[in-house]
């Protein structure tokens, strides 16, 4: 029976030839993409850097926002001003001590004009960013954004000291230098990466219990894609925590010493998206046949037998604007001869049927899934091929595909994760995080949401947004939690605890 996670919990430290007693060692199915919150977006990236760095701003167990290296904020009453006063004292791994000057220079990379930050626009219309003195860092705006206080406690809007400028070549890669519980000792691509207690930590707001530096000594962080083969290494001890195949999920239940813990309202969601650059994506026909073609009820219980929850929105659970009820009235139920029509009307059928490609990241049994899709689209007069990749892969290849305009149609089963609706601004406002899909309409709807910060008028916009998305099939949601949210661990260490949004923190863990 899963646990949990706002219960405390404990992963096991056996201790094997290749590593000390004081090592924490977490496996994982893949590796990341960057060690530069402004280079990646992916989950396996933000995980590990959220070690690393820490953002002005911290979520409580409720999802609460309160201070972290900021002490206090202050937002103006027009909206366009919002100012910080940092805690003091605060020291980077290199010894340098955190001030406004390290704010400022986060906002600048963040904002260059040769290589901005993935997640620019979450920072919304920052017109200038200036220190008051050295405790104190005001944002200017040139319209109020009701996103920028949540953003600013989200680990994409992580702090990073200036004193990596001095290593700008190696920076993101064998340079790494944060303010976080934990700093960079070693990346090894494609093996592991190697992280040491930070002895001057101080926990300004985390969720720890833990004021103060971690109780171990190093926390590694194993790549280990075989699934068997981390479930393996889990029960032999020779990791403590790990991602256990879904279809192995019983053998860590019954084990002895082994937990199965589960991460609910982790901010993830699974959805379908199409490349409308050319054929036959381009015509929203294409993309609605896709929707009524495919049954993922059953595909989710065929493939996942009930441990993922089916998504309606184009939100994730926990999330403003996730209501089920809503979104499955103006959603795509199963309707195989509706989408025979539609691709009638497209001059498409069984006998000339319509031939794309289907793209998704590696493990978690996401290519079963697409393989059950692909039998329920080939009954309607769809072929589709299915192609695997890395996560970071993925992403390139997906903004390299919206930009082909001839050629088989694209599409993709597409996972994100973020703390509140603005992704849908990210994702869709012109031109969008990959290049895709975007029109005046919905620009216009995306600006709204931003503009609003009453919250119940903003909710109103931002269903106004999902039923756009939903009814042009531009997004098309299938599943939630979507990825990394099942954790088998070992029962002989505790104090392993998981902020919102399925943030490990392991300040406080200690050998039993």
């Amino acid at each position: 029976m899963t646990k949990p996670l706002s219960l405390l919990i404990a992963i096991g430290l056996l201790t094997g030839p290749a590593m000390a007693s004081n090592d924490i060692i977490w496996a994982r199915y893949g590796d990341i993409d960057s060690l530069d919150p402004h280079r990646t977006t992916s989950t396996l990236s933000m995980q590990v850097w959220n070690q690393i760095y820490e953002p002005l701003l911290a979520r409580d167990a409720e999802g609460n926002i309160g201070p972290n290296l900021a002490k206090d904020y202050r937002v103006s009453d027009d909206g366009t001003q919002v100012t910080f006063v940092l805690h003091e004292g605060i020291q980077c791994h290199d010894g340098s001590e955190f001030t406004a000057e390290d704010v400022i220079y986060t906002y600048q990379r963040a904002f260059s004009e040769t290589n901005p930050s993935n997640t620019q626009s979450a920072w919304g219309p920052i017109e200038s960013v200036n220190a008051v003195d050295a405790q104190t860092v005001s944002f200017s705006f040139s319209e109020p954004f009701g996103a920028f206080i949540p953003f600013m406690a989200d680990p994409f809007a992580s702090m990073i000291c200036k004193s990596n400028e001095q290593s700008l070549a190696s920076f993101g890669s064998t340079t790494a230098i944060g303010t976080g519980a934990w700093q960079l000792v070693q990346w090894i691509k494609g093996d592991r990466i190697e992280l040491a207690r930070n002895e001057a930590y101080v926990n300004h707001g985390r969720m720890a219990g833990n004021a103060g530096p971690a109780k171990m000594d190093k926390l590694i962080i194993k790549v280990m894609p075989e699934a068997q083969a981390r479930l393996a290494a889990l029960q032999t001890g020779e990791v403590h925590i790990a991602e256990p195949p879904l279809e192995s999920v019983s053998v860590v239940e019954n084990h002895p010493h082994l937990n199965l813990l589960s991460a609910p309202n982790t901010g993830q969601n699974v959805f379908i998206e199409f490349a409308v650059s050319r054929p036959p994506f381009n015509d929203v026909r294409a993309r609605q046949a896709v929707a009524y073609a495919i049954d993922p009820d059953m595909a989710l219980d065929i493939v996942f037998e009930g441990l993922v929850e089916r998504e309606h929105c184009t939100v994730a659970r926990g999330v403003m604007g996730n209501d089920q009820d809503y979104c499955k009235r103006i959603g795509y139920q199963y309707d195989p001869a509706k989408a025979k029509q539609l691709l009638a009307e497209l001059g498409y059928d069984k006998r000339n049927p319509m031939d794309v490609k289907i793209m998704t990241w590696t493990d978690g049994s996401r290519d079963k899934l697409l393989q059950v899709f692909q039998s329920q689209l080939k009954q309607v007069g769809i072929e589709v091929s299915i192609e695997i990749m890395d996560i970071g892969s993925l992403n390139a290849r997906v903004k390299q595909e919206n930009h082909i305009t001839e050629g088989k149609g694209s599409m993709d089963l597409m996972g994100w994760s973020w703390y509140d609706p603005d992704i849908l601004y990210q994702l869709w406002h012109s031109p969008g995080a990959y290049d895709g899909y975007n029109s005046p309409e919905l620009d216009a709807l995306l600006k709204q949401t931003r503009l609003e910060t009453n919250p119940e008028k903003r909710l109103e916009i931002v269903q106004q947004v999902q039923a756009y998305l939903i009814e042009q099939a531009v997004h098309v949601p299938i599943y939630t939690p979507g990825w990394v949210w099942l954790y088998g661990v070992n029962d002989s260490v505790s104090g392993l605890k998981f902020e919102p949004f399925n943030q490990p923190i392991f300040t406080d863990v200690v050998v039993n």
